[in-house]
């Protein structure tokens, strides 16, 4: 009974919102509540919302466990994202604090607990949208995933401190974690490419990363991050990461439901939504203008911010330890946040394509650590983007022209780089970087970025630019390869159909060789 409510509700309103433009977590949210408000005539059983947390509490592990395993550790300690997230933890508590004491009736302690509460993002909704985009590895999400980072071990730091808590002496072994590398980069290359690989992941996830932090007084939620970190840098990262996809998924669904599950609110906690609510464009501004003060330039801020202007459950976790009284109220203001981040974050390339002239305005004129090339030199061919498609493309090409790539995952550069490959770090969607293009002899541009968007956005920027060759690119569906067509684009191959057509010809060769 429990899981048809669930999975029905979930999936009839993730449906209807999805109809009308909104990501489908926005239905979850709805269903959460609906099914809160209706739950005396279903006759649930009382034990169904431990049940979901507990769903739910999977979710965020998994969700965190993948987010490791794209990690690079080294760039929590830059600048922007150290002091980026610190600064504006300190700078929201600040601002938010006096609001809370102006409008609501609270004591000192509550304001102040309920400002960090509030000072934090949500972890779990940038990163599923990141990831959804594939940008997590692009350099806004590379700093905005080490920001929330950074906020998620303040949050625990808090929590620890409000509990008056401290981890077991046991807990200085996590320092030795980095020795497993090797024994568990073996036990990855032993589990296969099946059930074994998903169980291996599950067990590093959820079992010795979750459960054996929490044993030694540590967090779950750390412990599977950590322990995906320490396989990031192995080859078949990507594998496994893919391989847990559909079993994350479907338990983040129980995240969403179980913010509206835990009760309904009453009008003081509408009112409290609300005015938080107000709020969160400051949260965006102040994000933007910190990443502006640490040399990132207006693009990347403003992506970065977008990713960050929202609530986070780590607020709920907060409030449970210090403010249980607040927990609906902070539940529903969670809940509001996500429903107005996630069309944002929807359209936040579009958005910054409008509003990029005024926004380039607040750029500091120093050399910023994303900074893009402008000359495409002699080359005649440009391939944008240099995942499995784009190197492909890359190495066929290479011996025969002279050809230039480049890609918005700066570590994929670097690693390309050693390599000898030509490529460069740039974004598609950055308009300074068409302003400033100098096409030089290229005839041809490849578009094998991972995003639909990405893609349009690239092919109508280059016929904007006054490039007249020739635009290929690659898709997964008939409808989306209209659209990059419609965008500019030449010609746009349906990916799976290729490789099938290409399958074909081999065995066709094959054959007539035989024959002859």
């Amino acid at each position: 009974m429990l899981e048809a409510v669930w999975i029905g509700f979930a999936f009839s309103l993730g449906l209807l919102v999805r109809a009308i433009g909104l990501p489908p977590l926005v239905g979850y949210l709805l269903a959460g509540f609906v099914i809160s408000a209706t739950a005396s005539d279903l006759n649930l059983p009382a034990e169904g919302p431990s049940i979901i947390h507990h769903v739910a509490h999977l979710g965020v592990l998994l969700l965190l466990f993948t987010v490791g395993l794209k990690l690079n550790v080294r760039s929590l300690a830059k600048p922007e994202v150290l002091g980026g997230s610190t600064l504006h933890f300190a700078l929201s508590i600040i601002l938010t604090l006096p609001a809370l004491l102006f409008i609501f009736d609270v004591s000192w302690y509550q304001a102040l607990m309920l400002a960090v509460a509030l000072a934090f993002s949500s972890t779990v909704l940038a990163a599923k949208v990141l990831e959804g985009k594939r940008e997590i590895r692009a350099f806004h999400g590379r700093v905005a995933i080490g920001i929330l980072i950074v906020q998620d071990l303040l949050a625990l730091l808090v929590m620890s401190l409000a509990n008056g808590t401290t981890p077991s002496p046991w807990a200085l072994l996590v320092f030795g974690l980095p020795l497993l590398r090797p024994l568990l980069y073996k036990l990855l290359d032993a589990s296969g490419h099946e059930d074994l690989l998903i169980l291996f992941g599950l067990m590093l996830a959820l079992v010795i990363g979750g459960q054996g932090f929490e044993l030694v007084g540590l967090s779950s939620e750390l412990g599977a991050l950590v322990f995906g970190a320490l396989l990031a840098k192995h080859a078949r990262a990507g594998e496994l990461s893919k391989s847990l996809w559909s079993i994350k998924e479907f338990f983040l669904v129980g995240f969403f439901l179980q913010i509206g599950i835990d009760g309904l609110p009453d009008a003081n906690a509408w009112l409290f939504a609300g005015v938080m609510s107000l709020l969160l464009p400051v949260k965006a501004i102040l994000f933007f203008l910190l990443l502006i003060l640490f040399k990132l330039r207006a693009r990347s801020a403003f992506l970065t911010s977008i990713s960050l202007t929202n609530y986070s459950e780590f607020g709920l976790i907060v409030a449970s330890v210090v403010l249980p009284e607040w927990l609906i109220p902070l539940a529903l203001t969670v809940a509001i946040s996500f429903v107005i981040s996630a069309p944002l974050n929807r359209l936040a390339h579009p958005l910054y394509d409008k509003l990029c002239n005024r926004l380039l305005k607040f750029e500091r004129n120093i050399h910023h650590p994303d900074e893009q090339p402008v000359s495409l030199g002699e080359a005649e061919v440009l391939i944008m983007g240099m995942g499995r498609t784009g190197s492909a493309a890359y190495n066929y090409l290479k011996n025969s022209r002279n050809i230039i790539a480049m890609d918005s995952d700066p570590a994929k550069v670097a690693e390309h780089q050693k390599k000898g490959i030509n490529i460069f770090y740039a974004d598609a969607e950055d308009q300074v970087f068409w302003q400033g293009l100098d096409f030089g002899k290229v005839e041809a541009v490849i578009l094998s970025m991972n995003d639909v968007e990405a893609k349009m956005i690239a092919a109508k920027k280059l016929r904007n630019a006054g490039f007249s060759g020739f635009i290929v690119s690659h898709s997964m569906h008939d409808d989306e390869a209209r659209d990059i067509i419609a965008a500019g684009a030449d010609q746009t191959y349906l990916t799976m159909s290729e490789a099938g057509v290409g399958i074909a010809e081999h065995v066709k060769q094959h054959c007539f060789a035989i024959k002859v």
